[in-house]
């Protein structure tokens, strides 16, 4: 967003094109990833707000956001990540007073989530990813462009810093269970190994202890994978330039390679896999969960695809573009 309005060189065109970029993305999640996730037509019982869903929304907010200045917006985003944890204390009591009251809807979506009854016949709107604290991290990245902007040696520095202070943050708070998730990791009763129930942070909503755990690393990675040459640069340069591609191909792709482990490992396709998934499905059927081991040769072969098909799409969008450019020549 940052280098685009950069380049647009107008706030109003900026504007306009988050608000219609961040609608249709909220329709093709209410529409076209809903029936990747399910394989079935079930929308009058069913629909499904994840993640494209709430990046959708975030850049409608975000239309508005960039009149401000862009240190401001950064800011605001900064102290959303960093403080919308400090309800904890108080969640209980504000599911109960916030999730009932006539604006129940609008508390789910923008940071408790749940199902959403729509109309009193309508289908169930399942949200997954809330608003905050994504708005946030939106609106942090957004500043963080100023950084992309710097001489390399110094934008590298900050990279580092700003990576190490947040994973060392993240070994702090977690280690002495202090502020930033919601739940505790430690106790006799945790069914997870030590290590699992460490590294186990809120995702949903996302806590600052989810986000210093994810976003450190990014920080401290960026340098280094800049400096990649070779088959592994190519490959994730490759991804990097068709993402939203890769992400409307992949759920539908992994749906159907269910389908396939599920006709090989007992001769016909489950119901369950036709169920209203992710959110609110039945549980799987006895003995259908997959092996750590036929999970990641999946994994693997769904990745090898997807590399070959966002090939060809990066190579069909490539001749679009010089056909384009020739015309205008």
């Amino acid at each position: 967003m940052f280098l685009r309005n950069e380049k647009l060189g107008d706030k109003a065109a900026m504007s306009r094109y988050l608000a219609t970029r961040g609608l249709m993305l909220v329709f093709l999640e209410l529409t076209v990833l809903r029936l990747s996730w399910t394989f079935n037509f079930d929308y009058a019982h069913y629909m499904l707000a994840g993640v494209i869903w709430a990046i959708g929304w975030c850049m409608v907010l975000m239309a508005a956001l960039i009149w401000l200045p862009t240190r401001v917006v950064g800011i605001i985003g900064v102290v959303i990540i960093f403080g919308h944890n400090i309800a904890d204390p108080f969640l209980p009591r504000l599911y109960q007073t916030l999730g009932q009251g006539s604006f129940a809807w609008f508390w789910q979506i923008l940071y408790l989530g749940g199902g959403i009854q729509l109309g009193a016949h309508g289908p169930t709107l399942a949200i997954l990813y809330v608003m905050v604290p994504w708005i946030g991290v939106m609106a942090a990245g957004y500043w963080f462009g100023c950084v992309l902007r710097m001489r390399p040696d110094r934008r590298d520095r900050i990279c580092y810093i700003l990576g190490f202070a947040a994973i060392l943050a993240f070994l702090v708070l977690r280690g002495w269970n202090l502020y930033g998730n919601p739940t505790h990791w430690g106790g006799p009763n945790s069914r997870l190994s030590p290590l699992l129930a460490f590294l186990n942070t809120t995702k949903y909503p996302a806590s600052f202890q989810f986000l210093l755990m994810t976003l450190g690393p990014a920080f401290v990675l960026a340098p280094l994978v800049e400096r990649l040459r070779g088959f592994a640069a190519r490959v994730l340069t490759l991804f990097g330039r068709v993402p939203f591609f890769y992400y409307l191909l992949h759920i539908p792709l992994i749906h159907a390679a269910a389908i396939v482990v599920s006709i090989a490992r007992t001769g016909h396709v489950d119901p369950w896999l036709f169920a209203n998934h992710p959110m609110f499905n039945p549980p799987p059927p006895p003995g259908y969960t997959w092996s750590l081991g036929l999970l990641y040769a999946v994994w693997l072969a769904v990745v090898v695809m997807l590399y070959f098909a966002c090939g060809w799409y990066a190579g069909f969008g490539k001749r679009r573009s010089d056909l384009s450019d020739s015309s205008k020549r």
